[in-house]
């Protein structure tokens, strides 16, 4: 049976949006010097558009909020394979604001954001490897 076209053209759309985000970290962590804010902030989006478009798929209806660990949950509720996940990338979570605003309390290292794109790619990956080919980008 083929899905539902809406659904799977919502889909598709958050997933595109969260390999985008994706794709930000990789030119971010090549500039000399690294712009690690802006690539930990592009890693909590893409994370987060990877999960909402598993949520889209599964036709589960969320709010406009930034917190991994809600989105994670509702996640989880639908398929719990998916709990370990939710608990690496959750704690990506504070980055959806915290460096866009000035006065930010530290200045992260390019090893934090090398390892929050780990996470964000696995994010990604993850819930990827969970939805049917036709959905993907």
């Amino acid at each position: 049976m083929a899905p539902d076209p809406v659904l799977a053209a919502n889909t598709r759309e958050w997933l595109r949006l969260a390999k985008e985000d994706l794709a930000n970290p990789a030119h971010d962590l090549a500039a000399v010097p690294p712009f690690a804010r802006s690539a930990l902030f592009h890693c909590q989006q893409a994370a987060e558009k990877a999960l909402k478009g598993f949520l889209t798929w599964r036709d589960i209806r969320f709010r406009r909020v930034h917190d991994l660990d809600a989105i994670g949950k509702q996640c989880v509720e639908a398929d719990a394979s998916l709990t370990e996940l939710v608990d690496r990338v959750a704690p990506l979570t504070v980055y959806a604001a915290r460096f866009r605003y000035p006065g930010a309390p530290w200045e992260p290292a390019a090893e934090e954001a090398t390892t929050g794109y780990e996470l964000a790619r696995e994010a990604v990956e993850a819930v990827l490897d969970r939805l049917p080919e036709a959905v993907r980008p």
